[in-house]
């Protein structure tokens, strides 16, 4: 009776997140709808913007050490990449389902897929708190993805590059948030 409890707290966890990130995920569609973007189109963003959610104000720039305002590009490379990364975790997370759910696999089994599902919750949740700090830090995107081997962050390009202080910080959010150590975290400037 107890494993059973565990496994459908798992499985609501997982229920909860799945729907967290296709709300996110369908919010983010229509918003790309509205203002006329397409998937893969670049689109330069400029002071003056007709986006209901900033309210006519420019994203803040990425931090530099240059005192000039970077212009700011925006590519599909970062909705493609969150696709393509839920898309994989939503075959993995059916396939550990499948598992848990399925009478002839062995206990052990169904306990390793009930572990599996925790860490990918647990990853998913950190991915998207560090996605947010760094764009509160005033990158214009990023995208993170958590693996065995540590963690890859991609954030987009300035005009001046990525310089020691970004890295810096970046690297700060991702210790912070997962606890892994800085030789293990890799960090990738997208060109638009």
């Amino acid at each position: 009776m107890k494993l059973w409890k565990r496994n459908a707290v798992v499985a609501a966890i997982v229920l909860f997140v799945c729907v967290a990130v296709y709300l996110n995920w369908s919010y983010q569609q229509e918003g790309e709808a509205a203002s006329g973007k397409n998937l893969g189109q670049a689109a330069l963003v400029s002071k003056n913007t007709n986006d209901p959610l900033l309210g006519g104000a420019a994203p803040s720039p990425a931090p530099s050490a240059e005192t000039s305002e970077p212009t700011v590009t925006s590519t599909g490379y970062f909705a493609s990449a969150r696709l393509n990364r839920q898309q994989a975790r939503d075959s993995a997370l059916g396939m550990l389902q499948d598992t848990m759910s399925s009478e002839t696999a062995e206990e052990s089994a169904k306990l390793d897929a009930g572990a599996a599902i925790e860490t990918l919750a647990s990853s998913t949740i950190s991915e998207a708190q560090i996605e947010n700090l760094v764009i509160a830090k005033g990158y214009a995107d990023c995208v993170a993805f958590i693996g065995d081997g540590g963690v890859s962050v991609v954030v987009s390009a300035t005009e001046s590059g990525l310089q020691d202080a970004d890295v810096a910080r970046i690297t700060e959010i991702v210790t912070n948030e997962t606890g892994v150590p800085a030789s293990q975290i890799t960090i990738i400037e997208a060109e638009g």
